[in-house]
């Protein structure tokens, strides 16, 4: 099977499709046969080597925790699902043609796979960090760096729990935002005032890591009342960094349910080949985006249902 592997930390460039052996699924796990696989920041942030205790690996490594596809294989002990499911899941090495996922959802109807690979890592880590920076309904989130997936996967959360969300982005994306319920202004000079004149911030998320912290416990006036997902230098000012995943199951649950009802939609920005996975990586990191970018495995991707 092909697979996009790397066999030394760097940058893009490091990244080689190649040919490897077929996985295969053990106790509680399955098999797919990847239609599409998510793209995150932890995949490039590992990929240069950066340490993340989350996700232990050697090398040579392949790249990739999120997927969508079809079940052609199931472990002992696995009963909620069989060969020919349309699932989506997290497990590991999933920029390949197939892949072992260790959690999974059925795919809601009318969802495409590309769509579907786009969903697990950042519906769980929006789970998460909701939770830990303990905003409450009737409350004002403040989430800087919103219109990515792991934003645009907040905001619609919030939105669900009563909590009212003031969101930073580019100029470009201030429609995307508006339209997924928050109240948006832009990020550079002046946008600490800006935010202010909007409302009182009762809590905040820094999902960039755009060197924004100070300001946040500024705007939030308290360090406890802030959580990061993207600035290791959080902690030395006081401030929480989430890296630990929470339940993953749990928040594809969720997910399912939400989709299934209309309340949650992560636009794909782009698509790529697996053997334009540097290209994938470089516009991940560039960041600015909208929404979700996933590698496209298998060209054919009908919807579920």
């Amino acid at each position: 099977m092909k697979r996009v592997s790397y066999a030394v930390f760097g940058g893009p460039d490091v990244l080689r499709l190649i040919d490897a052996q077929e996985p295969h699924a053990g106790p509680g796990q399955i098999r797919v046969a990847v239609h599409a696989a998510g793209v995150n920041p932890v995949d490039w942030r590992l990929r240069e080597g950066q340490v993340l205790g989350a996700h232990p690996l050697t090398l040579p490594s392949g790249v990739g925790l999120d997927a969508a596809g079809v079940v052609d294989e199931v472990g002992a002990g696995v009963t909620d699902v069989q060969a020919g499911d349309r699932v989506f899941g997290e497990g590991s090495d999933t920029y390949a043609e197939f892949a072992v996922l260790s959690a999974w959802a059925l795919m809601p109807d009318g969802l495409t796979f590309e769509e579907a690979a786009g969903y697990p890592s950042v519906m769980e880590t929006a789970v998460r960090v909701l939770g830990e920076v303990g905003v409450r309904t009737g409350q004002t989130l403040l989430v800087s760096g919103a219109s990515g997936g792991v934003g645009s996967a907040v905001l619609q959360l919030a939105r669900e729990r009563g909590i009212a969300v003031i969101g930073t982005a580019g100029a470009a994306n201030q429609d995307y935002l508006r339209d997924l319920g928050a109240r948006a202004t832009t990020y550079g000079e002046g946008w600490v005032e800006r935010v202010r004149e909007i409302g009182q911030v009762d809590a905040a998320l820094d999902l960039a890591g755009s060197g924004v912290i100070r300001e946040l416990i500024e705007l939030t006036g308290d360090a406890r009342r802030v959580v990061s997902i993207a600035d290791l230098t959080a902690p030395a000012l006081g401030v929480r960094f989430s890296g630990t995943a929470g339940s993953v199951p749990n928040a594809l649950a969720e997910a399912a349910s939400l989709i299934a009802r209309g309340a949650l939609h992560i636009p794909v920005e782009k698509a790529y080949s697996l053997a334009d996975a540097a290209a994938a990586h470089s516009d991940s990191q560039a960041g600015h985006t909208r929404g979700r970018r996933v590698i496209v495995v298998r060209p054919l991707n009908r919807r579920a249902g």
